[in-house]
């Protein structure tokens, strides 16, 4: 028994193709439920992000191969890809101690586009939430995902590799500022603003304190206006488009927030203005650039910033790797033991037996001998060296 993974991430995809694997919750719930209820799968968890689509698997390990192949064509089965397209080229698959150190570094932001960041934390936990409530996770992913959060909790404690943070809302910040040469003054036109990526961005233009924000929502949910942002409904954002300097677009939704000949039509004033699309699918038609004086980037677009942020994170991703590591060998060990706890407790209730009959002298004695018989020379000396280790922890404590 072991965990496997099937992964589509910005390494390995692009932003087009990233998109169409893009799943609404409703679809990842009903592909955990399928995925569940085939046979060979026992625990089914499924980690969605803009930059990562990644299915934790967990199931017997003479069975991988119709795991890997369920699971794939389950997914492939749920998605649409432009014609001469194969979305499984895009796949890539992991198992055992593979797929564990994945889940403990995707989860610390080791594995992201930008090294450290935040909202993979959070977006990892949400997976394992969202499994819970679908009643797909056992207590082996379960405890895979717990060991891994608690992980990079500690990473993020004992490293600077968050201390300076850098997230995909920062940079999008940062490439508005680079096209404009300076925010102070802007106005920024905010799309999801109430959304996970949409709250990070409008953190960071309040807190920098140099642009008017007009955000786009459907109900009211920060409170009303204030000196520094106008809340204006989704269905007026054309409107206040040729006002704007910026516009930034976070949502989740399947279909365009800004198309191309709308913008054209609400557009009247000369001026550089910048977009900026964060969500996969894209919510920006990316046409947009091809108007006069206009820049337009999306997630891949700002690998370049992202690489600079990561080599300067070097050093601090390999302490923090250390500290992964001792939290994965933690639940190895914990899993090693829960697939063997009936041995144990059977071994333990004999040992115990024998000892009210015997004593508990000639019960360990019985005990070691059956343990010298029944092992292999090569396995019985990595146990006696396993025994001098245990000896050591006793006198420790």
């Amino acid at each position: 028994m072991s965990i496997q993974l099937i992964s589509v991430s910005h390494k390995t995809a692009d932003l087009n193709i990233r998109s169409c694997f893009a799943l609404t919750r409703e679809k990842q719930i009903e592909y955990l439920k399928n995925m569940v209820s085939g046979g060979y799968i026992e625990e089914c968890v499924l980690l969605s992000t803009c930059n990562r689509l990644e299915i934790y698997l967990y199931g017997a390990d003479e069975n991988q191969r119709e795991i890997f192949s369920g699971a794939a064509q389950g997914l492939l089965r749920m998605l649409e890809f432009p014609e001469g397209i194969d979305g499984a080229e895009y796949l890539r698959f992991y198992e055992g101690e593979k797929a564990e150190r994945h889940l403990f570094m995707v989860a610390a932001g080791l594995d992201s586009m930008v090294m450290g960041e935040d909202q993979i934390l959070g977006q990892v936990k949400e997976a394992q939430r969202q499994a819970r409530e679908a009643g797909t996770i056992g207590p082996f992913l379960d405890t895979c995902f717990r060991y891994a959060v608690t992980g990079a909790k500690k990473v993020k404690t004992e490293t600077a590799l968050s201390r300076t943070p850098v997230s995909t809302a920062t940079i999008a910040v940062k490439a508005a500022r680079e096209f404009l040469g300076d925010l102070k003054g802007k106005n920024v036109l905010l799309i999801g603003a109430s959304g996970k990526i949409g709250n990070s961005i409008l953190k960071n233009l309040l807190s920098e304190g140099e642009t008017l924000i007009y955000m786009t929502t459907r109900q009211r949910c920060h409170g009303g206006d204030s000196h520094q942002y106008k809340e204006i409904p989704y269905g007026e954002r054309y409107e206040w488009l040729d006002k704007m300097d910026v516009i930034i677009s976070a949502t989740s939704s399947p279909h365009y927030t800004v198309t191309l000949e709308k913008v054209k039509k609400a557009l009247t004033r000369k001026k550089s203005r910048v977009f900026v699309d964060l969500a996969v699918p894209p919510d920006i038609d990316k046409r947009v650039r091809e108007l006069p004086d206009t820049g337009y980037y999306n997630i891949d677009d700002f690998v370049r910033v992202a690489d600079e942020n990561n080599r300067k994170k070097e050093k601090e991703a390999a302490a923090a790797v250390d500290i992964l590591e001792d939290y994965r060998v933690q639940f190895k060990k914990w899993m090693i033991f829960q697939k063997s706890f009936q041995d144990v407790q059977c071994v333990k209730e004999k040992i115990c037996a024998q000892a009210e009959a015997k004593g508990m002298d000639k019960a360990v004695s019985h005990f070691f001998f059956a343990l010298r018989e029944s092992l292999e020379p090569n396995e019985l000396e990595k146990f006696m060296e396993a025994l001098k280790k245990v000896e050591e922890s006793y006198e420790k404590n």
